[in-house]
């Protein structure tokens, strides 16, 4: 049988599938999502299907926006991924509605999605720590590699700021990090 859940995580998968972006011969983008519901199901196994499904879809579709759209710069980035917050929020609320969701549980997914409550409600923080696990898990290695060694503790900084205590201590027991980098996840 079918479940509102399988509906929901097939429509991400088969909109993440046609991401022309390959990575390890798989499209990107599902294959970011299927990470991040593997790092989800590894911190919060008791997760609400809203949280399932704002982490399977964090990056639904990102592609039709490129980074490019808007200025290079800080400011620009901010826009960037503010509006790529609210269109993942809208993208993922059809997919729920379809898969027969009520519209309480699509507006916890979207406030998810678009970091309402960020450290102030759990599960939108639950998303952020999910957020960070799959990117030191699975992107920083070669993020780094693009990066001057020079912004690289400020990367690292920011990330770890995101996080919840409890994500930053796992994430110390979890990765394997220089101290200058992990010294980020003590504060």
């Amino acid at each position: 049988m079918t479940t509102r859940l399988d509906k929901a995580f097939s429509a991400i998968d088969a909109a993440n599938a046609r991401d022309p972006g390959l990575e390890n011969g798989k499209p990107a983008n599902l294959l970011y999502g299927q990470r991040m519901t593997e790092e989800q199901q590894r911190l919060f196994p008791e997760a609400s299907e809203p949280l399932r499904i704002a982490c399977r879809g964090q990056h639904v579709e990102r592609w039709t926006l490129p980074r490019d759209a808007y200025p290079m710069d800080r400011a620009g980035y901010l826009r960037w991924r503010q509006e790529q917050g609210r269109r993942h929020a809208d993208r993922i609320a059809g997919i729920m509605q379809d898969a027969g969701y009520d519209d309480d549980q699509i507006d916890r997914a979207r406030r998810m999605l678009t970091k309402q409550g960020l450290k102030r409600d759990p599960e939108v923080q639950a998303l952020e720590d999910v957020i960070c696990f799959t990117f030191i898990r699975w992107y920083l290695g070669d993020f780094m590699a693009e990066q001057p060694d020079d912004k690289m503790p400020r990367i690292i900084e920011r990330t770890a700021k995101k996080m919840s205590p409890e994500g930053r201590a796992r994430a110390l027991t979890e990765f394997d990090m220089p101290d200058a980098l992990a010294r980020h996840f003590r504060q």
